[in-house]
């Protein structure tokens, strides 16, 4: 072979080889940019409430339907029980879980957030009373500089306090109600998409029928002939729930003292003409570790005899999946509760809510999503009084009942598309 045959052969193989390097690096960076988009959900308050609980698989189901192309982990708090993560893993079986918080130098206080915090895109705070992960969310954006939205929260009680600035870094702050949202455009939060944002509990679907099945064969409840019935007291007492490290607060518990009978007699009311006047039981249930005691004492005790023989008083705990699987097959809810109520709508149940001024504005949202006149303030006695013809009146039309909370559910189905498709549009999928 000649030199300058030789020349040309030496340099069309380098070329090749060059084109050959190029094209691979194109090919892997495509695919790179192509992979999953990852999201950090940072939700998982408290397992004592299986509303709270309830925050969590809500987000997670509407992630699955609406990004289906996303992977998830969940940065829970660290008083997530092994019982609930095992109840979460059941509905979303791939789902990783990871724990800790972020120290002042930046790093993680376990590996297994460090990875999660590294591989992640976005950082997504759920549904709660307020910005409740503000420390995480604050530590996280300092650190990482990574984008982060904001996902059905209530704005303005004193769990609010110093979240303006953070809140308006957010690429989007979703409220669960209007007041909130009123009230963050009051003090200043200037985040880009400020709006009305379903609570994540109204996607909650989490089952446990055969559970349920057992619980009403045994009470002879039987599909469709029962309404659930929950109460509390103004302040929840978590320092009589075993282990609970609250300490007693005197000041909240002389208001629940004080305030207990004249919040639980309308609901007392409304479960004698029920019983009176339908052919419907009445399940008393509790959202809270501590409402079966409250249950008994404010309105099963003082039930006269002759309804106690259609009511039924659950004495024992329950978690999300047992508990909506009971409310599903039930005639409607009501009571002084939010998330059951919440939790039955977004499945297409009736849910009649009673509402007080500690539980902040949290309420308003059934007026938000077109339940206005299901919605009723204990504080204002004009209103309480209106809370038995309500639950007559829902118990005694199951159908029209059933109607009118599918019109507020497409609402809220309506509300969870156009927030997730933000979230897609943040997250750059295509």
């Amino acid at each position: 072979m000649d030199r300058r045959k030789f020349l040309q052969q030496t340099v069309a193989a380098t070329a090749a080889a060059a084109s050959t390097v190029v094209g691979l690096s194109q090919t892997l960076r495509a695919a790179d940019e192509k992979r999953k988009p990852r999201i950090l959900l940072r939700s998982s308050w408290q397992c004592v409430n299986i509303g709270d609980i309830a925050h969590t698989p809500g987000v997670l189901a509407l992630l699955e339907q609406h990004i289906p192309e996303a992977e998830v982990i969940l940065w829970a708090s660290g008083n997530l029980t092994n019982e609930v993560a095992a109840m979460e893993h059941r509905r979303f079986p791939k789902l990783t879980i990871v724990k800790g918080s972020i120290r002042n130098d930046g790093s993680a206080s376990n590996k297994e957030l460090a990875k999660a915090i590294e591989w992640t895109d976005f950082l997504l705070h759920g549904s709660g009373p307020s910005l409740v992960a503000a420390k995480d969310v604050a530590a996280f954006v300092k650190h990482t500089g990574k984008p982060f939205g904001v996902y059905g929260i209530t704005h303005g009680s004193f769990f609010s306090n110093g979240t303006t600035e953070l809140l308006s870094r957010a690429q989007f702050v979703y409220f669960r109600d209007s007041v909130s949202l009123d009230y963050a455009k009051q003090q200043g939060v200037a985040s880009p998409i400020m709006e009305f944002g379903p609570d994540g509990a109204f996607a909650c679907d989490l089952r446990n029928d055969d559970a349920a099945t057992a619980f009403l064969k045994a009470n002879d409840l039987k599909d469709g002939k029962f309404l659930c019935c929950l109460s509390r007291l103004r302040f929840t007492p978590y320092w009589t729930i075993p282990g609970d490290k609250r300490v007693k607060d005197d000041t909240r518990q002389a208001r629940n003292e004080a305030m207990k009978e004249h919040d639980h007699a309308p609901i007392r009311e409304a479960i004698i003409r029920v019983v009176r006047e339908t052919d419907l039981k009445v399940l008393l249930c509790p959202e809270d570790m501590t409402q079966m005691a409250v249950g008994k004492e404010m309105l099963y005790d003082r039930l006269p005899d002759d309804v106690k023989d259609r009511v039924v008083w659950r004495k024992n705990f329950w978690l999300t999946d047992e508990a909506l699987s009971v409310y599903v097959r039930s005639a409607g809810l009501f009571g002084s509760e939010m998330h059951s109520p919440i939790m039955a709508v977004g499945n297409g149940i009736p849910a009649i809510v009673c509402r007080f001024q500690e539980q902040t504005s949290k309420g308003i949202m059934w007026r938000n999503i077109g339940l206005g006149d299901w919605l009723f303030d204990l504080d204002i006695d004009s209103e309480a009084a209106k809370v038995p013809d309500a639950v007559v009146a829902m118990a005694r039309n199951f159908k029209a009942a059933k109607a009118k909370t599918e019109i507020a559910r497409s609402v809220i189905l309506q509300r969870q598309k156009e927030t997730m498709n933000v979230l897609k549009q943040r997250l750059a999928v295509e």
